[in-house]
């Protein structure tokens, strides 16, 4: 595994269960502030077996909206339930998509734990 994954992994594992945080994010937080997209492949590509395991349905659009998976696909409704079986609340937004209110579940740390400046005030 490269650095990069590994620094996206240990990001994710910091998330408190029953929060969520960005894409974008995760990136910042691990020193590329331009790679959400990367960190979004990262997840994607997540073996099942990691351990300690990564809870990647904690992270999802900055939109607050679970990402499609594409049509034919389960990934987002897994994502739903894993969130909603954390207490996270999965609206359904006007057009169908899958939405979580960042006010109320983000987590937006400014460094990550063990890292100076770490000050985590849930604001988006």
């Amino acid at each position: 595994m490269d650095e990069f994954h590994a620094n996206v992994y240990n990001a994710v594992r910091q998330i408190p269960a029953g929060k969520v945080t960005t894409y974008g994010h995760i990136a910042k937080l691990v020193g590329k502030p331009t790679y959400s997209r990367h960190v979004g492949q990262a997840l994607k590509w997540l073996s099942p077996n990691v351990d300690p395991p990564v809870p990647w349905q904690r992270v999802i659009a900055s939109s607050g909206t679970i990402s499609s998976r594409g049509p034919g696909t389960d990934g987002a409704q897994r994502q739903r339930d894993a969130l909603e079986a954390e207490g996270v609340e999965v609206a359904d937004g006007r057009t169908g998509e899958m939405r979580v209110d960042l006010r109320t579940y983000g987590w937006f740390p400014n460094a990550l734990e063990g890292r100076e400046g770490n000050e985590d005030d849930g604001d988006v």
